[in-house]
Formats: structure tokens, C-alpha cells, sequence
């Protein structure tokens, strides 16, 4: 029983912390029926009210009860605040006011000063609580009595009965046999008692000795149907209505006339209010549970009403975050990927087999034509500058969308300009003129001219263009000339190793500084957001805790409780993207040195024509050249309407379950064939655009998309360059397939 109790106990904190939660004033009939129910449920005695209309004989019958003039009556009404009697020794009474003064007498004499009402039959506004101790044997069970001030008379009276009605176990409702059920009566019986889960009540009749015999029998039965009509939760065999003559029965208990006061109904009622008591005392938390599930409902809903529209204020401020945060993570990874991809394109080119490749033989004669620096400049440095901005545009963009560390510039300096020492003239060459002689320059290069300048320049290209897998006699006998080249070539290889391997250490380097650009800070959340979402919590916290102890004692509620809102986790945190860097295959691999050795030990071995190298066309770019560009368009097309997202409110704007319905149905229908076109030439114009792209009318823009990229890597027109027949063709496809593309797109 004690475990119990103490159930009731913190079902009532629960219920107190809830109303201060929700800062209910003082004087709200909410606030008042949460106190009263709190104190009630922990309250050990069992609480009888006499509950009725002024005039009705209240206290009279109370005082037949106790056998004594104890409680005021007259003739007009008296009783100016709930009167609780409790057992004492003796007779005495203890007043509590509102500023915390006690009055302490022996007697009942006090209460003619404190609680009846004055001329103007108004309460006393400085009373808070009057108690009644008796020596009365019922009451040493445990019971206590509460006479209530009579309704209908003031407001301030109704509102201090209803109140203090919520804390009593049983109701005795007196009842007016001469004017039956009034419709303040009806309205108190329905509003006060029923709705609020007060259904132990007991009908009591008075002044029904007062009519006419036949009257009586007549009253007698409409007392009947009224009682019966009310759902009483009484313990089985007792009836809720009873008839006591109140003043009669008063005057035969004072005169100590038993037979009076059995005629009166008294001992009666008496009788089967206290086997009724017997009953419910020892369950009471029965009783005052269905009271605590109507007090409880408000409370939940009051609740709600604070929780719902705060948590919809933090899950909007959330949604705009995280989806501010997610263009962002998208926009870093997009870019991280495009910086990546032209980092690994410039690491590629800077590979020095590939750079022995591509500028070994033009740079080797450029040298040997003491046009060096002029190459250096308008070819090697010109490739370089454009790998370079094609890597650091995404560093700017990085910066423009982030505005963290602003990027510095990739710069890949030159190594010196290569020397070359030539070896001494045959001794058997008459003057420059005989093949294989040669000027000797003053040690960074020389000018050639003529034929034997050919000479040189044709060795290099003979060198470099044939794979020689055996050395015979003759080879090893070389002309004066190969030997020149072949400085000439060994000068340049030492010169792009050099430059190789201080470029890929500076490209290495910088790759590190960028993860300080392609990056953002997720700012702290606003202190007004963190207070809210403090003060949210501990709503949902007391609303959960109080479902929680209202399923302890078996109350049901139609709420589930709330799920912990989750925190704030993205507070001062860096988000620096970390994809898989491109891959290069291993030929392209510029760190194994053996591959490298190989490279240089093979152009030493190549052999071929003496003449000079024809001009070169310029190279048709290849499928992945032009697939690499597109990739790239596509990435800065993705940026730029992530910009306009960031920039546009409606990115945000996800407050809801339905807007949130709403972003998945725009979804499903871009998805979906767009609406068709008013007029009969758009019609026409969109139907030649499928037809264009080689699909199906009304396909998915997805679709549309992936058609597009196929014909661009197709029919793209630098994969024509030298076929200037084709690229024409090419041209004019891709201004069909751009125009069709855009049709589509916009409609």
C-alpha cells in the first residue's frame, strides 16, 4: 500500500512540475484543479462533500451528522468558505490567512467571525483554509467532512465549490424535494461532477416532509429517475439516493430522540454512509484516479500546445541548416572532385616519361637551333599555364562559395636553361662545311646552319624516333654530328627530369594548402535557437515522465510519447571533403625511377632520318579529352544552381510534413513527362527535339540528360579537327542537338 501511495505521490510532482511548466496563472481554474488534485492524491483521509444549492440544508445536515449545533445555519446563506471538519479531541478551530496567520480557538464561536457572509453576503477575501476538529467516532476512521458554501448565489462561491469538489472522495448532492433539479442543478450535475470524472455521489432528498402525502410519492419517484439516470460508481448493493429531513432530524439528535431521528432518514442514511465509506476508503486511489485522467488530458493537451509549435520552429531552423549545410558538403565534394581531376591531369602531364614524350625531341632541337628559350616560352610554359588555371578556377570557386582561405596561386617555376659542352672537333674535318662538323658554341648552345646544322637536327630526330635493339659496328662508329645530338638530347631529358620532379613537389604542396580553401565552418546555431531547443526538451521530458506515472497507476492517455529531439551536433565543426584522389595507372606513375632510367637509356638508342622533322598537325582531341570536358561542364553547371540554391529562400524552406510531401511530389513529377504546351507550334518544336535526340516523346528528363551526353561525346567537333569535312557536319549536329537540349530543358 505504501508503494502504492508513493506512485501517487510522484504522479503529483509530475503534475505540479507540469503546471509550473506551463505557467498557468495563479488564478486559472487549471492551476486550482492541478493543486487541488496534487494535494488530494497524497492526502491520507477519506474526504466526504456536501455539495448543493444555497438554502438546501447543507450544513444542517451536517451538524445532524456530528449531533451538535456545530456548523452556522440561518435562514438566508451562511456558509462563506469550505468548512473541513476533521477529528479531534475536543471541539476547536483552526483558521489559516491568506498571509500565513493562524487563529487557533477552542470552540466554534470563531466562525461566526470567519466564515459566514457578511452583510453583503460576500466571503471573506483574507481567509485560505477553515478547519473543524470533533470528537466524533466517524470521523476517527479517517473520514473527513467538507461543507461547502451554496451555489447559484455568487460566482466567486461557484468557483471556490468547484474547486474544492475535486478533492473529495464521495459527493453528497442535496437535493430540494419541493423544486426538483433545477438547471443550475442540471448545468453543476453535468459540468462540475460528470465531465471531470466525479461519479461517487449520493442523492440526499431534504424537505420532503414538508409536502403532502400524496406529493411525496409523487416526488418520491422523479427522485427516482434522477438517480438512476446518473452513472454512480457506488459499490454494488447500495443505492445513490437517500431522504433525510435535515431540521428534524438536527432537532431529534440534539433532543437525543432516536425514533425522531429514524423517521427523519438520518440513521438511514447514516448506516449506509458509512458501510459505503468502509468500502471505498481502502481503495480510495480509485476514486481519484478518474478525476487525475480528466485533470491529467488538460494538462497533456496544454502541453502540446507549448511543445508543437517549438518543436515546428527548431525542426524549420534544422531543415534550413542541414540543407544549407548539404549544398555545401555537395559544392565541396563537386569541387574537390573537379580540383582533383586537374591536379591529377597536371600530375599526369608533369610524369616525366610523359613529358619526354611529348617535348623531348622539339625541345632537344630547339636547343640544338638556340631556340630554347623561345620554346620554353611559347610551348612548354603556354601548356603548363593553362594545366595550372585549369587546377586554381577551383580553388576560386572554392573560395567564392565558402569565403574561408583565400587560395594562392600554383606557380612552377623553370629550371635553368640547359648547358650543353660540346665534344672536340674530329681531327680528320677539313672546315664546317664536310658532314659532321660542327661550330662550337661558348657552352649553353650553339647556332647550326647548313648541312651539317641538318645534320644535328636530323640525328635528334633519327635518336628519338628509333627503337635500336642492338648496337652494331657501324652505330658505335657515330658521326660527329649524332654525338652532338645526343648531348643535345641528354641535355633536354636532365632538364625536364629536373623540372618534373620540382613541379610534382610543388603540385604535392600545394594539393595540402588547398584542404584550407575547399572547406567551410558549420557556424554555432543561434542562443535564442539553443535556449528554445533547451526549453523544448524539458517540456517533452515532463510531458514523457508524466505519461510514464500515468501508466504507472493504470491510467490510459490517448498521446504517445515524444522521441528525444536530437542536438545540435554540427556546432563549430570543419567539413573538408576527402574523395578518392583520381587514380593514375602505373605507366603513369612519375615516382619509379626505373621506368625513367629506361626511358632515357632508349632515347639513346633511337635512329632515323637526317632530315628535319616534317611540321606537326595539330592532334585530334580524344574521346576521353572531350568526355573530360564535359564532365567538367557539368560540374560547374552543378555549382553554379548550387550558388542560386544557397541564395534562394525556398532551398530552405522545409517547416513541414507537408511541404516536405510537397519537395517529393515536385520530385516525381521532373521525373515525369513537364506539362504539355499550349500552342500547336511548341508542340511541333518539342516533338523534333525528341526526335533529335533520337527518343521517345514525353521522356523523363533523366533521360533527356543521358541523351545528350551520349551525342556530345559523339559528335562533339573537336574529335574532327583534322577532318574538316566531318567537323562541318559535327558542327552542324551539335547546334541540332544544343537547340534540342535547351527545348526540353525549359519547357
Amino acid at each position: 500500500m505504501e508503494q502504492k501511495y508513493e506512485g501517487y505521490k510522484n504522479l503529483a510532482d509530475s503534475l505540479k512540475s507540469a503546471s509550473a511548466l506551463l505557467n498557468l496563472e495563479r488564478k486559472s481554474q487549471l492551476h486550482q484543479d492541478i493543486i487541488t488534485i496534487c494535494n488530494h492524491l497524497v492526502n491520507p483521509s477519506f474526504r466526504i462533500a456536501v455539495f448543493g444549492p444555497f438554502n438546501h440544508g447543507k450544513s444542517t445536515l451536517l451538524n445532524a451528522i456530528l449531533g451538535n449545533r456545530t456548523l452556522p445555519i440561518d435562514l438566508i446563506p451562511t456558509t462563506g468558505a469550505a468548512i473541513t471538519v476533521k477529528y479531534g479531541s475536543d471541539v476547536r478551530t483552526r483558521i489559516m490567512l491568506v498571509d500565513g496567520t493562524e487563529v487557533y480557538r477552542s470552540g466554534t464561536e470563531v466562525l461566526q467571525q470567519f466564515a459566514i457572509l457578511d452583510g453583503n453576503r460576500q466571503m471573506r477575501k483574507d481567509v485560505a483554509s477553515v478547519e473543524l476538529f470533533c470528537p466524533h467516532p466517524f470521523l476517527e476512521t479517517g473520514v473527513e467532512f467538507l461543507d461547502l458554501p451554496g451555489t447559484n448565489d455568487r460566482d466567486e462561491q461557484d468557483n471556490l465549490v468547484r474547486e474544492q469538489l475535486l478533492g473529495a472522495d464521495l459527493v453528497i448532492q442535496l437535493l430540494d424535494a419541493r423544486k426538483l433539479m433545477t438547471l443550475g442543478e442540471r448545468e453543476n450535475l453535468r459540468d462540475w461532477l460528470l465531465d471531470r470524472g466525479i461519479k461517487t455521489v449520493i442523492f440526499v432528498a431534504n424537505f420532503l416532509n414538508l409536502l403532502e402525502p400524496d406529493e411525496q410519492k409523487q416526488v418520491q419517484n422523479r427522485l427516482l429517475f434522477v438517480a438512476e439516470s446518473f452513472r454512480a460508481e457506488l459499490p454494488p448493493g447500495f443505492s445513490n439516493l437517500y431522504r433525510v429531513d435535515a431540521l428534524p432530524a438536527l432537532r431529534a439528535r440534539l433532543k437525543g430522540d432516536v425514533a425522531a431521528a429514524n423517521s427523519s432518514g438520518l440513521a438511514a442514511f447514516e448506516t449506509a454512509l458509512q458501510n459505503i465509506v468502509g468500502i471505498l476508503q481502502p481503495n480510495r486511489g480509485n476514486v481519484r484516479l478518474p478525476r487525475v485522467q480528466a485533470i491529467a488530458s488538460q494538462i497533456q493537451y496544454s502541453l502540446k500546445a507549448k511543445i508543437d509549435p517549438i518543436a515546428l520552429e527548431i525542426k524549420s531552423f534544422d531543415d534550413k541548416a542541414n540543407t544549407k549545410i548539404e549544398i555545401k558538403r555537395k559544392a565541396a565534394n563537386l569541387i574537390y572532385k573537379g580540383f582533383s581531376t586537374s591536379v591529377g591531369e597536371l600530375r599526369d602531364w608533369l610524369a616525366l616519361p610523359k613529358l619526354l614524350t611529348k617535348y623531348q625531341a622539339d625541345a632537344a632541337v630547339a636547343l640544338a637551333e638556340n631556340n630554347f628559350k623561345y620554346w620554353q616560352t611559347n610551348t612548354l610554359k603556354k601548356d603548363l599555364i593553362q594545366l595550372q588555371f585549369a587546377a586554381v578556377k577551383w580553388l576560386y570557386q572554392a573560395y567564392e562559395f565558402f569565403q574561408e582561405e583565400r587560395p594562392q596561386d600554383l606557380i612552377i617555376s623553370f629550371p635553368s636553361e640547359p648547358q650543353v659542352i660540346l665534344p672536340s672537333k674530329p681531327s680528320n674535318t677539313d672546315d664546317l662545311s664536310e658532314p659532321g662538323s660542327i661550330a662550337v658554341g661558348g657552352g649553353i648552345g650553339w647556332l647550326l646552319g647548313g648541312p651539317v646544322g641538318a645534320a644535328v637536327v636530323g640525328s635528334i630526330s633519327y635518336l628519338l624516333n628509333k627503337n635500336i635493339q642492338k648496337q652494331d659496328d657501324q652505330l658505335a662508329k657515330e658521326s660527329y654530328h649524332q654525338e652532338a645530338a645526343k648531348l643535345c638530347i641528354t641535355a633536354i631529358e636532365d632538364y625536364l627530369s629536373a623540372f618534373s620532379s620540382q613541379g610534382l613537389s610543388i603540385l604535392t604542396e600545394y594539393e595540402q594548402k588547398a584542404e584550407k580553401v575547399i572547406c567551410f565552418e558549420i557556424s554555432q546555431e543561434p542562443l535564442e535557437i539553443t535556449k528554445k531547443r533547451e526549453t523544448l526538451q524539458q517540456l517533452q521530458n515532463n510531458f514523457n515522465q508524466l505519461l510514464q506515472e500515468l501508466e504507472k497507476v493504470k491510467i490510459s492517455s490517448n498521446h504517445q510519447p515524444y522521441k528525444e529531439i536530437p542536438k545540435y551536433t554540427n556546432t563549430n565543426k570543419k567539413y573538408s571533403p576527402q574523395p578518392e584522389r583520381v587514380k593514375i595507372s602505373p605507366e603513369k606513375d612519375p615516382g619509379v625511377k626505373q621506368k625513367q632510367e629506361n626511358t632515357a637509356k632508349n632515347t639513346q638508342t633511337r635512329v632515323k632520318s637526317v632530315s628535319p622533322p616534317p611540321p606537326k598537325a595539330s592532334p585530334s582531341p580524344r574521346p576521353e579529352e572531350v568526355e573530360a570536358k564535359f564532365r567538367e561542364w557539368e560540374l560547374n553547371e552543378e555549382i553554379a544552381r548550387m550558388k542560386a540554391e544557397m541564395r534562394s529562400p525556398k532551398a530552405y524552406h522545409q517547416t513541414s510534413p507537408s511541404s516536405q510531401t510537397g519537395k517529393q511530389q515536385n520530385t516525381t513529377q521532373s521525373n515525369k513527362a513537364p506539362n504539355q504546351p499550349k500552342t500547336q507550334t511548341e508542340k511541333d518544336k518539342i516533338t523534333r527535339a525528341y526526335s533529335i535526340l533520337g527518343l521517345q516523346t514525353n521522356t523523363s528528363q533523366a533521360e533527356v540528360k543521358q541523351a545528350y551526353r551520349t551525342l556530345v561525346k559523339k559528335w562533339h567537333p573537336d574529335l574532327f579537327v583534322n577532318q574538316p569535312q566531318l567537323q562541318k557536319q559535327a558542327q552542324e549536329k551539335m547546334h541540332l542537338v544544343n537547340e534540342a537540349y535547351t527545348t526540353l530543358s525549359d519547357k
